[in-house]
């Protein structure tokens, strides 16, 4: 449902001027009905001026009647032929000027990554351009050096969900091409919430493979010799002489 311009200084309009429920104009410029509640006892939209539906060719005075007689009827926005087509979006995501410099080093991260997923749908990601992409695909960009590759997610380039339905898309071209994928391509072609689903694969180790039976428990072994016990006394027991054995001192 299209929502009208200025939606919260609309509602403040509404409120202050129409005895139209709460929850009718909640509906009508897409707010939660505590927060029209809120606008009504002067918590919320503090100092934000009205903006007249009516004057602004959004509502007419018969739509604001009939939902003042009526608390079920649903205020419906006035059709403007000069506003067809605005939800869409055109051209490439825009991105803020501080989050541009991010924008290759997530480039990066999708492209090492999630190589299945086309130019197009990176470019539609990130808000970037297919030349940019091939750069880094192919290790020529001028700053390839030092870049590295991180989340788009985590800096705020595109949705968990955006990122999802894309590899969604791209597993579902590979699944009709045919191609044969190992276990790690198919963890990198599911959503983020079926991969964490996933039972983790146990991998051993090149250098300790064979190794699989070896204990470091300090179990006893039924092979190993029985070693003599020695009490303390054993230790301090010097050996027996005679007197004959002790050599006189020269100076007696």
């Amino acid at each position: 449902m299209a929502k009208p311009l200025m939606a919260k200084a609309t509602a403040v309009w509404l409120v202050d001027n129409t005895t139209i429920s709460f929850k009718q104009i909640a509906d009508f410029v897409g707010m939660h009905e505590l927060e029209v509640q809120g606008i009504a006892d002067g918590d919320v939209a503090a100092g934000v001026k009205g903006f007249d539906p009516i004057a602004n060719n959004q509502l007419t005075q018969e739509e604001i009647d009939a939902a003042q007689n009526n608390p079920l009827h649903k205020l419906k926005l006035k059709f403007n032929p000069s506003a067809a087509g605005e939800e869409k979006r055109r051209g490439p995501r825009y991105t803020p000027l501080s989050k541009r410099q991010d924008r290759p080093n997530s480039i990066l991260w999708l492209v090492k990554f999630h190589p299945e997923l086309s130019d197009g749908q990176i470019a539609k990601l990130v808000g970037t351009t297919k030349p940019t992409i091939q750069s880094i695909r192919e290790r020529t960009h001028w700053n390839i050096a030092n870049m590295q590759p991180i989340d788009p997610v985590a800096l705020g380039l595109c949705k968990q969900s955006e990122l999802d339905t894309a590899v969604q898309k791209a597993a579902a071209k590979k699944a009709a091409e045919g191609g044969v994928m190992s276990d790690d391509e198919r963890r990198k072609l599911v959503s983020t919430e079926q991969s964490l689903e996933m039972d983790a694969a146990p991998k051993i180790p090149t250098a300790i493979e064979g190794l699989e039976t070896f204990s470091l428990s300090d179990e006893p072994s039924d092979e190993k010799e029985d070693e003599p016990i020695l009490d303390a006394d054993s230790f301090f027991n010097l050996p027996k002489g005679g007197a004959d054995d002790e050599e006189e001192d020269p100076r007696t």
